[in-house]
């Protein structure tokens, strides 16, 4: 294998290691159209880092940070319902973003780069970044599983029992935050919710536990990555969207699984 396609499946397998897990809680807490929202606003994260001269990921963490409490905070006022604030928030952060990459200088051609992902140009020290936030992230969420269980459970109940649910769940956004910024290399800020929700759906159908369901999910992510470079190869695709294919190819086996 060429040098350039054993980074690209170094660094798809540790981005889908993280999103796996990550992805069961997005899953059941049904929080898809909040993954949207940080993967439109990681657009403008790229044009934050371009503007002030420093690395695009830091870029990209601080805008989805600061959405994920923005939102929180809107949350708790109560005037609007959660879709509509996640509504805004995500094509008001993609617009402000298409139209800050597009102008600045040289950053127009790599446009479609920074929306569908190109994971065959990482490099060494991209894969250093990805391992390195990855084994972060890995951790915290080891450390948050029983409250995010818990929550996903009954959060009502979880509350009563002594669960810190706000912080938590500010915990989880950031979390997300964070693998977003991870995954944009691989599939491109529109595509990175699908790897954050069709594997963890694919595994829905073999898992008896979260646990085993986290573990799908990343085997399942895995694969879709696997799969999806060798049919950028093959048939010479854009390697994101390929990615994403291979993971609705594994979903729709997982459905006639759970039918059988």
């Amino acid at each position: 294998m060429d040098d350039f396609l054993v980074r690209a499946l170094i660094a798809g397998f540790g981005v889908a290691i993280v999103a796996g897990p990550l992805g069961v809680f997005v899953v059941w807490r049904r929080m898809a159209y909040f993954g949207d929202a940080l993967a439109h606003g990681a657009l403008l994260g790229v044009a934050l880092g371009v503007a002030l001269g420093v690395s695009s990921d830091f870029g990209v963490i601080a805008v989805c940070a600061a959405i994920a409490l923005l939102l929180s905070v809107l949350q708790r006022s109560g005037r609007l319902a959660d879709d509509t604030l996640l509504g805004v928030l995500s094509h008001g952060a993609l617009a402000l973003g298409v139209i800050a990459l597009a102008m600045s200088q040289g950053q127009n051609a790599g446009l479609l780069v920074y929306l569908l992902g190109d994971i065959l140009a990482v490099t060494a020290r991209d894969i250093a970044w990805i391992y390195g936030a990855g084994l972060v992230v890995a951790t915290a969420l080891y450390l948050l599983w029983r409250h995010l269980l818990a929550i996903a459970v009954h959060e009502e109940l979880a509350a009563v029992e002594g669960t810190p649910v706000a912080a938590v769940r500010l915990s989880f956004m950031l979390l997300l935050a964070a693998v977003v910024a991870l995954s944009m290399k691989v599939v491109g800020v529109l595509l990175v919710t699908a790897l954050l929700i069709i594997p963890a759906a694919a595994a829905r159908a073999f898992a008896r536990s979260p646990e085993q369901m986290a573990m799908l999910a990343a085997a399942a992510g895995c694969a879709s990555i696997a799969l999806g470079l060798w049919g950028s190869f093959v048939f010479d695709a854009p390697s994101g969207p390929s990615i994403v294919v291979a993971a609705l190819t594994l979903f729709a086996a997982s459905l006639l699984f759970s039918r059988r």
